[in-house]
């Protein structure tokens, strides 16, 4: 089947089945590999992307469900303002050890704070829950999305 869908801010004309995972069009059709496969089963958030800002898991999104909707990766995250200042967080803190989860993190987190630019653990807990780190570094990614939100309670 034919479809046209824009990711970070350019449509794409593609043909696949419609039910082909959004993931493994970003990755095996556009060659997008920021986008990291982990479970397959939307479990673990390493397929974050946004779907007109909202987090989801692209490796259970049929590419026949976007429509008109416009999905952004992790290739375009910075150029967003909240983006941006996540990901520079992300780095004065160190918060990457094997990186293989932090696409996914960072694209969580960016959605959070989007939605919510002053966000409390309970909100930071709810956003970050389905996204899991084998190298276990949740309280980094914590001082990270607080970092973004001071910059932003601080700078606009």
């Amino acid at each position: 089947m034919s479809f046209a869908i824009q990711i970070n801010g350019n449509t794409h004309s593609l043909d696949v089945d419609g039910d082909t995972p959004l993931l493994w069009v970003l990755r095996d059709v556009l060659g997008m590999t920021g986008t990291k496969f982990g479970c397959g089963m939307a479990l673990c958030g390493a397929c974050t992307v946004h779907l007109d800002g909202v987090a989801i898991r692209s490796c259970i999104t049929p590419i026949d469900s976007i429509g008109t909707s416009a999905i952004t990766t992790i290739e375009a995250i910075g150029a967003t303002a909240v983006g941006a200042k996540v990901q520079k967080a992300w780095l004065d803190l160190e918060v990457i050890q094997c990186g293989y989860c932090q696409s996914g993190q960072i694209m969580s987190a960016a959605a959070l704070l989007a939605a919510t630019p002053q966000p409390d653990d309970a909100d930071i807990d709810a956003a970050m829950a389905g996204n899991i780190c084998r190298c276990g570094t949740y309280v980094r990614i914590r001082e990270a999305i607080k970092q973004t939100a001071k910059s932003i309670e601080q700078r606009g």
